[in-house]
């Protein structure tokens, strides 16, 4: 049919489609898609049976628990980081703030939601981070080998260098991986006369390491876990959980009354309104209560 003949709903599916918080944030086609409403994501939560919905999300100041902004998605991860990107330009465009650190849960830890808050908002994360590199085996784990970054090298606990590649090329271009991703190992040789084997690679004859693109930013990240403010900075956290269980429980929002992306953002936007009025209220200055005389 012709866009222009197709329900409010269907034309704002279309206009969202290259959105990062819909249509763009992901290329996995949906297993179901609403004929009323397409832009709503076909999810279940744990326990629970799979249905039609979105995601709110919120951008809070921790002091006082003020929601700065507000940002309809689908129900998935991605579109969940890209709302939190879009929320920060926003705030910063139009209040001229501008967060020193951020503070947020698993989902918000990948690789490049890392490298676009620390390298190109100067933003300090503390964020957990899915980290498989950690061994409960008790062998050694990737914390325990030493990044060289001015030599472009891992240092294991015995001293011994782990390279992305041992051949000299006339054109350095030549060692860069084509999917972004470097390992690094050490020789066969090392290895086996290394006293520290059956420790660190008993079922391999090398050990190697495997570098993401943006690494250095999940290093950062995991320095920031390492500092004592992260303990404050997650406890801070639960403030913005606690609003989404007011949201429910005391507002009432259990279920949606518009439809669309348009609809639901309104929605949200006047829920946030009124949360931030009972909170605003409470930190009005009490002042004297004056009797008058009728």
């Amino acid at each position: 049919i012709d866009p222009d003949d197709a329900p409010r709903a269907v034309r704002e599916y279309l206009d969202v489609l290259d959105d990062k918080a819909f249509g763009a944030s992901t290329p996995v086609k949906p297993k179901f898609t609403s004929h009323s409403d397409p832009a709503s994501q076909w999810t279940a939560a744990r326990k629970g049976p799979a249905i039609f919905a979105y995601s709110n999300n919120y951008l809070i100041d921790t002091d006082h628990s003020v929601i700065v902004d507000v940002e309809a998605t689908r129900s998935i991860r991605q579109a969940e980081v890209g709302a939190a990107q879009t929320m920060i330009d926003r705030t910063e465009e139009c209040f001229s703030i501008k967060p020193d650190w951020l503070v947020a849960d698993t989902a918000y830890g990948s690789a490049e939601n890392l490298a676009w808050l620390t390298k190109k908002r100067g933003i300090i994360p503390f964020i957990p981070l899915v980290d498989k590199g950690e061994r409960t085996d008790g062998t050694f784990s990737r914390s325990d080998f030493e990044w060289d970054a001015d030599n472009n090298r891992y240092t294991c606990p015995e001293g011994q260098h782990l390279l992305q590649s041992r051949r000299n090329y006339s054109d350095p271009r030549r060692k860069e991986p084509k999917t972004g991703r470097r390992r690094y190992r050490a020789t066969k040789a090392i290895c086996d006369a290394c006293p520290s084997k059956p420790k660190c690679c008993p079922n391999t004859n090398t050990r190697f390491i495997g570098r993401e693109a943006h690494e250095d930013a999940r290093d950062f990240a995991r320095l920031a876990a390492k500092s004592p403010f992260n303990t404050k900075a997650q406890a801070k956290r639960k403030k913005v959980e606690m609003l989404f269980a007011h949201l429910k429980r005391i507002l009432g929002l259990g279920r949606l009354r518009l439809r669309g992306p348009c609809g639901v953002q309104d929605e949200f936007t006047l829920a946030a309104i009124a949360q931030n009025l009972r909170k605003l209220a409470k930190l009005r200055p009490k002042t004297h209560e004056t009797r008058i005389a009728i």
